[in-house]
C-alpha cells in the first residue's frame, strides 16, 4: 500500500465547481433570486450558515428528486481540478471534499474525478420530491474543521501536511486549522484571513503554493 503523505480538503461550490448547487436547484424550483440572495449573505459571513441553509432548502419543497442529473449537467468543474487531483495522488496525498452542498449532486462529480473522501449534506425526499428539509447534521464551518482533523487522524497525517481550500466564510475554520490554507476566488472576509490566495480560476495554481510553502519551510529548518 502506498504511503499517505498528505491530505487536501476542498470546498465544492465556488471552488471545485464554478456554480452554487443550491442556486441551480432554486432556479428549477422558481425561487432562484431569493435563494441566491441568501446564499451570498451566508458566504460573506452575514448570516448563520445552518439557519440560512435551512431557509434555502425549505424553499425547494416539492421539487422533483429526479432533477439532480439535470443540475449536474449545468455544473462546470473548475479548470485545473483534474490535474491537481492526479498530481496529488501521485505524490501520495488523499483528496477530500467537504461541502455545505449536497451529496446528491457532489457524489457523481467526486467519482468522476477520483476523489477519495466526501462529506456533504443530504436532502430529504418523500414520494419522489424534496420535503424542504436536510437529513442529519448540517455541515457547518465547525464541521468542516472537525472533518479535516478527523480525516487527518484516520490517515495518520500531521496537520502541517494538510491543505484546505475554499471561498466562503463557511470554510474559514478549516482553512485556518490546516497546514496550508488557501483562499480560492474568495469572498473578502476569507481572503483577509488566509495565508495564501488564488485570484485566477485555475486549481493548478495550488501546486505552486504547495511547492513554494515546502521550500520556505525547508529553508527555515535549515
Amino acid at each position: 500500500m502506498k504511503e499517505v503523505t498528505g491530505l487536501l480538503l476542498m470546498d465544492v461550490d465556488g471552488t471545485l465547481i464554478q456554480q452554487e448547487g443550491i442556486d441551480l436547484l432554486a432556479q428549477e424550483a422558481g425561487v432562484g433570486q431569493k435563494v441566491a440572495e441568501i446564499t451570498a449573505q451566508a458566504m460573506n459571513g452575514e448570516l448563520d450558515f445552518s439557519a440560512s441553509l435551512e431557509a434555502r432548502v425549505a424553499l425547494l419543497k416539492g421539487l422533483e428528486a429526479s432533477i439532480f442529473p439535470k443540475i449536474i449537467e449545468q455544473m462546470d468543474v473548475t479548470p485545473g481540478a483534474k490535474i491537481l487531483i492526479t498530481e496529488l495522488h501521485q505524490r501520495g496525498y488523499k483528496v477530500g471534499l467537504v461541502s455545505g452542498g449536497f451529496h446528491e449532486v457532489i457524489d457523481p462529480i467526486a467519482r468522476s474525478l477520483g476523489i477519495d473522501l466526501v462529506r456533504a449534506n443530504r436532502l430529504q425526499t418523500f414520494d419522489g420530491r424534496l420535503t424542504g428539509k436536510v437529513l442529519g447534521e448540517i455541515v457547518t464551518s465547525k464541521k468542516k474543521k472537525e472533518t479535516l482533523l478527523t480525516w487527518a487522524k484516520e490517515h495518520c497525517i500531521e496537520l502541517d501536511q494538510t491543505i484546505a481550500i475554499g471561498d466562503g466564510a463557511n470554510d474559514l475554520l478549516m482553512i485556518k486549522a490546516s497546514g496550508i490554507g488557501i483562499a480560492f476566488m474568495a469572498k473578502p472576509i476569507v481572503s483577509a484571513q488566509t495565508p495564501y490566495r488564488i485570484e485566477k480560476r485555475d486549481l493548478r495554481l495550488v501546486l505552486d503554493i504547495i511547492d513554494r510553502h515546502r521550500k520556505e519551510r525547508a529553508c527555515i529548518s535549515y
